[in-house]
């Protein structure tokens, strides 16, 4: 493998840090070589590491680029890498001349690269936020970057991350503390504690809350000693405020050092204050040293650093919240030493130069098969459902569905249809549009392989008519677009207006494959004489999906001030039609289940805020305490929740699903078909329609599930084990129907 890096050259900190080191260890495995668009410290430095490096400084940008199509010509290069505004520049154009795949690092937020010079903002800033768009592939130095891209629109399909890394086997003879104070002309005392800060003197490094936080910490401690390494535009501004805060005698302003490991070594706590960050060395060059950390909580610095654990954070800007900290450390010196200890613990078990060096050459292959995998499809699947409208239920469905298609294949190119498309991508990792943009969408289909109508009742008139043309229109789309249509894993029905049966008779017809979750629905397409399609009776795909572990969810708990220890009954509702009588009844039947059995109620909304509402309905009509989950938990996290309770009572069909993966007793209320269904599917009976719900026949059935939970529960999971390789199953026939694609 051979792979051409660019760079500016004029690169300093951590950017520097991160290439320097990156392509030094790269080329232990690989034919890697640099280019350096300046002369200077970058390209002196580089050299002195012996990393293959050459200067390109033709004098014009056209040039530049003509000289590294030479060397990518002459050298054989079969991947371009680019760090910075002007690398992004020479890579596109090289890229247009020579289509290799280019991938760039994205170093820092790039719009507030040049903050400091208007002139620069507007013209290498512009120029840059532009080309951007017309690269390859991303790598974010963290995962808030990561997620920065995705929330900009660039397609998270073709984003990476690689988080900093620095060798922690390194030998390193950093001065003595006293000689490295010597050499500053410091005269601190012995037991002085040191705080420090290494860093750019930049508006985005944040160093007014520094100060400021000094200012606090020398009123109660004034032999603290604050120490600010770097240089930079902000440095005479900065002094000023220094003295005018009264700090003369407590921070000192040390100027570049030429030897960060020399301050870093002689520092008590090390600091970062900054507004933005990607993932700063500073705080990795601290962990090397089992320096105690604090830094501001920004970019992927959480990743390293959990707050009170191995270090501590606090907001942008807060400096009461910094000072406190500092102070408390101050006064600690045993609690410095354990902070010191379990960060250097973490940063080198996850981020050491290995380990970006390995993830780094998996991206490398990964970016080289997808190039060589040239397809005249934009998408191999479009995705569409109620999805966005932050329902677990549909959530899950998502989440069960790419889940289950990228087991066979990981590059899979996924396009999901969303109400709120940049949460989508955010949380699924796939590329998604807006569920009503039909130019797009028209856009996509045409080059696109397989349709899918994904999960859930979406072919149905109970509750809107509206949805059902929606859902049947894009079926109707995608056929008219060329693609093979399946309906995954749905519940079809009920359809109750003579018109929409039709209509549903005249499009699903057209569709390819037909799967369905249970069989009140393949008894709804009989009806509809529906024959063309190839129909079978699958499972629900949320089957599939794992609950997130036991701590995370104990912590979950603890947070909404919820025991974790203590036995809970789940109970999931949602508002519908003659609700005020049901509520009433589930009301009596819960605090007839904490009188009974002695086990507390913790209500599950599947739907937020919908499902909350009428919770909290029900709890002002109960006598006994319960709980509620107010916080959004995701997919995951509800399973977990759910994994804890000895039986779950429920309205909200996936509660009931996710209930049933795990083994747990259920006890159904219907408000639709699709609830009585899937109760029948699993072989449970359920509580009947929730319009004549009775407090006796509720209570009477949770006793009998209660005192048959073993049995139920072994029940349960034989009949799961055949659903879920039921539910796998859709995923093998998508897969059949993209793989065997012909327009």
């Amino acid at each position: 493998m051979k792979v051409l890096h660019l760079i500016g050259g004029g690169d300093v900190g951590g950017a520097k840090s991160h290439v320097l080191s990156l392509v030094k260890e790269l080329d232990k495995h690989i034919d890697v070589k640099l280019i350096s668009f300046r002369t200077g410290a970058f390209a002196d430095d580089a050299r002195k590491m012996g990393i293959n490096v050459e200067i390109v400084k033709t004098g014009t940008v056209i040039s530049d680029v003509r000289k590294v199509l030479s060397i990518i010509k002459n050298e054989g290069y079969e991947l371009i890498h680019s760090h910075g505004a002007k690398a992004n520049l020479v890579a596109f154009f090289a890229k247009k001349f020579t289509s290799l795949p280019v991938v760039t690092t994205v170093h820092s937020d790039y719009r507030l690269d040049y903050l400091q010079n208007i002139l620069k903002m507007f013209s290498f800033g512009l120029i840059n936020t532009v080309v951007l768009r017309f690269l390859d592939f991303y790598i974010g130095v963290s995962k808030n970057f990561k997620e920065m891209l995705i929330k900009r629109r660039f397609s998270p399909q073709k984003i990476f991350t690689v988080y900093n890394g620095i060798n922690f086997n390194q030998q390193i003879s950093p001065l003595p503390k006293e000689e490295f104070l010597k050499k500053y002309d410091l005269n601190f005392g012995k037991d002085d504690v040191i705080i420090g800060i290494l860093a750019r003197l930049d508006p985005v490094k944040g160093l007014e809350t520094f100060l400021k936080a000094a200012q606090v910490v020398c009123q109660k401690n004034p032999s603290v000693r604050f120490l600010i390494g770097g240089d930079g535009p902000e440095r005479k501004s900065l002094e000023k405020k220094a003295l005018s805060l009264g700090l003369k005698d407590n921070v000192f302003f040390l100027g570049f050092v030429d030897r960060p490991f020399d301050l870093i070594n002689c520092l008590d706590i090390n600091t970062l204050t900054s507004l933005s960050e990607s993932f700063p060395y500073a705080i990795l060059e601290g962990s090397l040293f089992k320096k105690a950390t604090v830094s501001s909580n920004v970019g992927g610095i959480s990743d390293l650093i959990e707050n009170g654990k191995n270090g501590f954070l606090f907001e942008p800007g807060d400096y009461k919240s910094l000072a406190n900290i500092l102070l408390t450390l101050v006064d600690d010196p045993s609690l410095r030493k354990e902070m010191g200890e379990k960060i250097y613990e973490k940063a080198s078990t996850y981020f050491s130069l290995e380990n970006m060096c390995k993830t780094q050459l998996e991206i490398y292959e990964t970016i080289l098969e997808r190039s060589a995998k040239k397809s005249k499809y934009r998408y191999d699947a479009i995705i569409s459902g109620y999805y966005g409208f932050k329902n677990i239920g549909d959530d899950a469905m998502l989440m069960a569905i790419i889940d289950n298609l990228k087991m066979y294949r990981n590059d899979l190119k996924i396009l999901v249809l969303s109400k709120n498309p940049i949460e989508t991508s955010l949380i699924y990792n796939v590329d998604s549009i807006n569920r009503f943009n039909l130019l797009k969408i028209l856009y996509t289909m045409k080059k696109s392989k397989l349709f899918i109508n994904g999960g859930g009742s979406l072919i149905q008139d109970n509750t809107s008519t509206r949805s059902l043309i929606y859902y049947l229109a894009m079926i109707w789309l995608a056929k008219n677009q060329g693609m093979k249509v399946m309906i995954y894993a749905n519940g079809i029905g009920p359809l109750n207006k003579e018109r929409n049966r039709k209509l549903t008779r005249r499009i699903v017809d057209r569709v390819d494959v037909i799967t369905l979750r249970e069989n009140l629905s393949y008894n709804e397409l009989n009806s509809l004489k529906i024959s063309r399609p190839e129909i079978m009776i699958t499972a629900d795909p949320a089957l599939t999906l794992k609950p997130a572990s036991i701590e995370h969810i104990n912590q979950l708990l603890l947070n909404e001030g919820i025991d974790p220890n203590q036995q809970f009954i789940g109970i999931s509702v949602r508002k519908w039609i003659n609700h005020e009588k049901y509520e009433a009844v589930i009301a009596e039947t819960a605090d007839y289940i904490v009188d009974k059995y002695g086990i507390t109620p913790v209500f599950l909304a599947m739907h937020y805020p919908g499902d909350l509402a009428t919770i909290d309905n029900i709890i002002s009509k109960m006598k006994n305490k319960s709980y509620v989950i107010r916080k959004k938990p995701s997919v995951s996290e509800m399973l977990g929740i759910i994994a804890k309770t000895q039986m779950l009572i429920g309205m909200r069909l996936h509660a009931l699903i996710f209930a049933a993966s795990l083994g747990i007793p259920i006890v159904g209320m219907v408000y639709e078909p699709k609830v009585e269904g899937f109760m029948k599917y699993v072989g449970q009976v359920s509580a009947g329609n929730v319009n004549s719900l009775e407090p006796e026949t509720l209570k009477k059935l949770i006793d009998e599930v209660w005192n048959n939970k073993d049995s139920i529960k072994e029940n349960i999971e034989k009949n799961i084990v055949y659903l879920k390789d039921k539910a796998f199953e859709n995923a093998r026939i998508a897969m059949d129907l993209i793989d065997g694609t012909t327009h």
